[in-house]
């Protein structure tokens, strides 16, 4: 055990292992027998690929590069892909990043357009894909950009023929229902076919604000008629709705202050709903991907579910007595992404030692086994970080939920009298969570000697209606002090040097971490990813559509405290910035677009202030690319060596401009 000081102990976890493992599967599903899934290259331009088990327990991926699955729908994007077998094998449709056509492709051919080309001032874009191979069509939603601003656009569900007769004529893209709403998920058919349902909700709200559980009859037209509220409104969130195999409608509500989960029989009228599990735990979450799945109805009655107060597990419910039998593993989070074949379920897992795997549970037995993007050790896991999950108190004493990552090395110890700098991430969203998984965008820091302490700030996801409302016209505020709070009770603890404190975070939590330097004196230095900086811009003029309204419910209404809007950006109080800072940004980034840096940075000009801008082309919001990973986690060491007096071997020197 050698005795070095924090921040200087070497590590076998480099910029290039971290960027390598960065991403997780996504978006699983059924092809016939077969599980299929999105998985991340990092290494390929950071495209996703889609991946197949097939029947002898073989992986491989369906297309090459630089065939890229994924939507950009209210451009966080949803399930891009749906498949079936076939007599003659299996027959997928999927959506091109790249274009944001919809293609048809059988494995072993080329994927042939479904959808045309984007016409000039009115780009087309597809999410949430059903096959219906009865009717020779796919069931999707339409994403259409209608004029020159970001908020000039519509989406309806539509159906799109499979014979890529639309691919030439626009005209055969059938539209399912005249019932408008700004935002939409897929529309799920009835067994029997002659129902419909799917969620809608309308500006200001956000989805996890409220939803409306729509409900159509089927017609002989294969059209959406009568559509109807069946459940929900302004004030109650309906995350996801399935039908079961016999015909029942489970879905899942907040109306309780908690996404439980509710079945209706009867679907004539308006039904009486009946709670399956009352627990004040969370069977759904924030609908940031449309198609996002927490619970998928079983064969046998039985519903597979993604819950928990937190932390998620994955467990079998029974619905008739309210019990949850949890799936027995290693794994204490799963992502919202499931699904289901006879009594065969996949969801993707992972834990503090493991990252996100493909995980196949047999409903009957209840055995687990990972069937997908194996977790493989690509260090020795003595270098893993030991996470401790806290509850801090902040002001009035509010809890705060927390992840602590101490330092930790195998072979390394710090001087007795030492403490070691720690860096306060803040998750972005808001409206999220940062789970506890295997992050090794961590781990690169903690065995360095550098802790880090994820905090989920009040707003976050994972603990009810009434947590994450504490950010409602408090964004700026609740999410600064809980972050400060952590850090300096961290420090008061003795875990902390209260010297080195940094502050961490992208998209929200790149604001949150700007809005600490300019308001709080906790922080030494910040890494500021790809964030919102102008509020009085940011909302009406250069941001999408999805979240153009979203500041209504974080700040409040602008019409009404217009004052706030610019009190809370940092732009507008750059001058208060006295600590050193690095600023990370995508060129295309459309959801916090780089004109905001640009003005940020003119603000400080001249102020003597040291810090670093690095711009990345081709990159947007999130960083998918191994090369930029690399540079931006080289850089962000090299911040705290400069400024909290650290020696980290082999890690290039980033130039900080005054």
């Amino acid at each position: 055990m050698q005795t070095l000081a924090y921040g200087s102990w070497p590590s076998p976890i480099d910029a290039s292992l971290a960027a390598a493992h960065d991403g997780f599967p996504d978006f699983v599903g059924f092809v016939g027998d077969e599980a299929w899934w999105t998985e991340p290259r990092p290494t390929e331009g950071g495209r996703r690929t889609l991946v197949r088990r097939t029947a002898d327990g073989t992986e491989e991926s369906v297309l090459p590069a630089p065939w890229n699955v994924r939507s950009r729908v209210m451009e966080y994007g949803g399930h891009p892909w749906a498949g079936t077998m076939r007599d003659d094998g299996p027959l997928v449709v999927f959506v091109n990043f790249a274009d944001q056509r919809l293609y048809r492709c059988e494995p072993g051919g080329e994927p042939r357009p479904l959808t045309p080309v984007s016409p000039v001032g009115g780009g087309l874009r597809w999410v949430d894909p059903r096959l219906r191979p009865e009717r020779d069509e796919v069931w999707c939603v339409l994403e259409e950009f209608t004029g020159d601003r970001p908020t000039d656009l519509r989406r309806v569900l539509v159906a799109v023929p499979l014979d890529g007769s639309a691919a030439e004529d626009r005209s055969a893209v059938r539209e399912l229902t005249a019932e408008r709403h700004r935002f939409v998920t897929g529309a799920r058919l009835s067994p029997d076919g002659g129902q419909a349902v799917w969620l809608a909700w309308d500006h200001p709200r956000m989805p996890w604000d409220g939803t409306s559980l729509m409900i159509a009859e089927v017609g002989d037209d294969g059209l959406l008629h009568g559509a109807r509220e069946f459940a929900g409104g302004p004030d109650e969130s309906i995350a996801q709705a399935e039908w079961t195999p016999d015909g029942a409608l489970v879905y899942s509500s907040d109306r309780t202050g908690w996404w439980n989960l509710y079945r209706v029989d009867r679907i004539d009228g308006d039904g009486e709903a009946r709670a399956l599990c009352g627990r004040d735990e969370e069977f759904g979450g924030p609908l940031w991907k449309v198609g996002a799945r927490w619970f998928a109805p079983l064969e046998s009655g039985q519903i597979a579910v993604v819950h928990g107060r937190g932390a998620t597990s994955l467990g079998i419910l029974d619905p008739d007595t309210g019990q949850i039998v949890d799936t027995a593993g290693p794994w204490t989070e799963f992502s919202s992404t499931l699904a289901a074949h006879g009594d065969r379920v996949v969801a993707v897992g992972a834990s503090p030692r493991s990252a996100c795997e493909v995980v196949e549970l047999d409903a009957r037995t209840g055995r687990a086994r990972v069937v997908g993007a194996t977790h493989d050790d690509p260090v020795d896991p003595a270098y893993y970080p030991e996470p401790q999950i806290r509850t801090f108190h902040g002001p009035a004493g509010r809890e705060i939920h927390a992840h602590v990552y101490p330092p930790h090395h195998p072979g390394c110890m710090a001087p007795g009298t030492e403490l070691p700098p720690y860096v306060v991430w803040a998750h972005g969203g808001p409206t999220s969570r940062a789970p506890l998984v295997l992050n090794l965008a961590i781990a690169y820091f903690t065995s360095r000697g550098i802790g880090v302490a994820e905090v989920n700030y009040g707003g976050s996801t994972g603990y009810g209606r009434e947590y994450r409302g504490r950010l409602r016209e408090q964004w700026g505020v609740v999410d600064v002090e809980d972050c400060a709070a952590v850090a300096l009770a961290l420090a008061d603890e003795g875990t902390a040097d209260r010297r080195r404190l940094a502050v961490r975070g992208g998209s929200a939590g790149g604001w949150t971490s700007v809005v600490s330097l300019t308001t709080t004196d906790v922080y030494a230095c910040g890494t500021i990813l790809y964030p919102v900086l102008d509020l009085t811009t940011w909302g009406s003029d250069e941001t999408h559509d999805f979240e153009s309204r979203y500041l209504e419910s974080l700040v409040g209404p602008f019409a009404e405290v217009p004052a706030r809007y610019a009190e809370r950006s940092p732009t507008e109080h750059a001058d208060r910035i006295t600590a050193p800072f690095l600023l990370l940004q995508g060129l295309d980034d459309v959801i916090c677009p780089p004109v905001q840096c640009e003005r940020f940075l003119a603000r400080l000009d001249g102020r003597g202030v040291p810090h670093a801008y690095i711009a990345f082309e081709g990159e947007g919001h999130g960083f998918r690319r191994a090369e930029t990973m690399v540079r931006a986690l080289e850089a962000e060491l090299s911040l705290y060596a400069q400024v909290f007096g650290l020696n980290p071997p082999g890690i290039p020197t980033l130039e900080l401009a005054k």
